[in-house]
This record gives C-alpha cells, sequence and structure tokens, in this order.
C-alpha cells in the first residue's frame, strides 16, 4: 500500500565533534606578552614554556631544542584536549585566573581584560561549556558565579588552541 504502514525513521543527528569543543569562540584578544609575564612570574622564571596562538601555554621540561619543545607542547595539549579536560582554576593573588590541566598545561584569564569585557563573558558564559558537557557546581548543574564564568571564558582559548594547535613563543628559564 506505497509504504503507508511503513515505519517512519527518524531523521539522522547531525555529526557530533569528538572531542566536543564549545560553541563560543571569544574574540576578545589576550595579550600574549602580558601572557608571558605573568607565566614567568607565576613560574619563578625557573621553567622552560610555550604559548600558543591564544594564549594557551605548556609548561616544559627545561633545555629542550625548539623542536622538541613545540614537539612536548603539542602533545601535552593534545593529550588534555584528547582526554576529558579536567580543570582547576586557582584565584592568583594578583587577580588574574590560571587554569590548571593536566600534562602541565594552563590558560590565564587576566582580570583587566575580563573586567573589560564582562557584559560578554556573563553573557556568553554557556556557549563555553562544551557539547553535552554538564559540569557540577555549589551553585548547581551549569550553574556558575562570576569566578566560574571567567574559568569558563579562559578555557575556551585551550579549546581554540587545541584545534588549531600553533606554538608562537618558546620561554626560557633564566640561569
Amino acid at each position: 500500500m506505497f509504504g503507508l504502514f511503513k515505519k517512519k525513521q527518524p531523521p539522522p543527528e547531525p555529526p557530533r565533534q569528538f572531542p566536543p569543543v564549545p560553541d563560543w569562540k571569544p574574540e576578545v584578544t589576550q595579550p600574549l606578552e602580558r601572557i608571558i609575564e605573568r607565566f614567568r612570574f607565576y613560574t619563578n622564571g625557573s621553567r622552560d614554556f610555550a604559548v600558543f596562538g591564544h594564549g594557551t601555554v605548556a609548561i616544559l621540561p627545561n633545555g629542550l631544542s625548539d623542536v622538541a619543545a613545540e614537539g612536548h607542547a603539542k602533545q601535552a595539549l593534545h593529550n588534555v584536549f584528547h582526554a576529558h579536560p579536567d580543570m582547576n582554576p586557582l584565584n592568583m593573588k594578583d587577580g588574574n585566573i590560571l587554569v590548571q590541566y593536566n600534562h602541565d598545561v594552563a590558560s590565564l584569564v587576566l582580570s583587566d581584560i575580563a573586567e573589560e569585557h564582562w557584559s560578554e563573558i556573563d553573557k556568553q558564559h554557556q556557549r563555553a561549556l562544551a557539547t553535552s558537557e554538564v559540569l557540577i557546581t555549589p551553585l548547581g548543574q551549569n550553574a556558575f558565579d562570576d569566578f566560574g564564568k571567567k574559568t569558563l571564558f579562559g578555557r575556551c582559548y585551550m579549546f581554540m588552541d587545541a584545534q588549531s594547535p600553533v606554538v608562537v613563543h618558546i620561554e626560557r628559564h633564566e640561569g
């Protein structure tokens, strides 16, 4: 009977990005020279580190060649991106937020940049969650205070760097 009793198939789901990523890609640019200066300060100048194009930092073993340092940094970021990107945000004494991940990878939210762009961060922070991601906070599922919103903003840069990993600077330890 021309398919009248044929069971209708639901439309196929659109392909999902794997690993999942946030929808929000902030257009706010944090000055890399300030991120480098802050990481130099936070490490007391004792560590080599690589900086990616959006400001994500990978702490390196000291003394690697430039080629080995870049490879190490990209592998560390790859490992964070291809696992669940657990984060440990820390409120620094200077007011910045250091967002630490596994494999010695971190993002930094500069306090004055966050304040300058607060209305956008406040408005867009839910778009900073990866597809189908649920984060449990003291406020509930995917409910964030100002600190959490700024942390999610900073984490977006890690996702952006992980999807297009370009090391733009290698900082060498002092001494």
